[in-house]
């Protein structure tokens, strides 16, 4: 079973690299010239017609999947990002962490909760008093420390 998964994943990430490159439209789009310059040959028949419309029903049916595997591919190796972000940083709340589980109430509730943080960041009559050059490097020089000081406390093993 492991090698029919170990395919699929191969084929499924070739499919989609080859499905979103300019060498696919490309072929797409000589597929339709093609195909509406053969009408004359074929007095724009039924049977002309089904051709493409049932070629584009079978591909659009398998792209489906295949960009739905892609997206839930791609929205977890995001979420993995962000929760490692979360992790790393120490005053970052854990509870963040894995919150695409909660319910639609729930989130609701964090999300009033980052509105009013919004809201208050607003008041702030200059932005750049929380975004300045000298605050970025303040706190540039303040991650150097505690790097320094975490090295110290545990030799050369300390997290890179």
């Amino acid at each position: 079973m492991k090698n029919n998964n170990n395919f699929f994943e191969r084929f499924s990430n070739a499919a989609t690299t080859f499905t979103g490159s300019s060498a696919a439209f490309i072929s797409a789009t000589a597929i339709v010239v093609i195909w509406a310059l053969s009408g004359p040959i074929f007095n724009y028949s039924e049977t002309w017609q089904l051709v493409i419309n049932t070629g584009t029903t079978i591909i659009t049916f398998l792209m489906v999947f295949l960009i739905q595997k892609a997206q839930n591919k791609d929205g977890k190796a995001i979420q993995l990002k962000l929760n490692e972000l979360i992790a790393a940083h120490e005053h970052a709340s854990n509870r963040m962490v894995d919150i695409e589980d909660l319910t639609e109430r729930e989130l609701d509730q964090l999300h009033k909760f980052y509105v009013t943080l919004a809201d208050l960041a607003k008041k702030e009559s200059d932005i750049h008093s929380s975004h300045s050059i000298d605050a970025a490097q303040e706190i540039n020089e303040i991650k150097k420390s505690i790097k320094k000081i975490r090295i110290k406390s545990h030799g050369n093993t300390a997290h890179k």
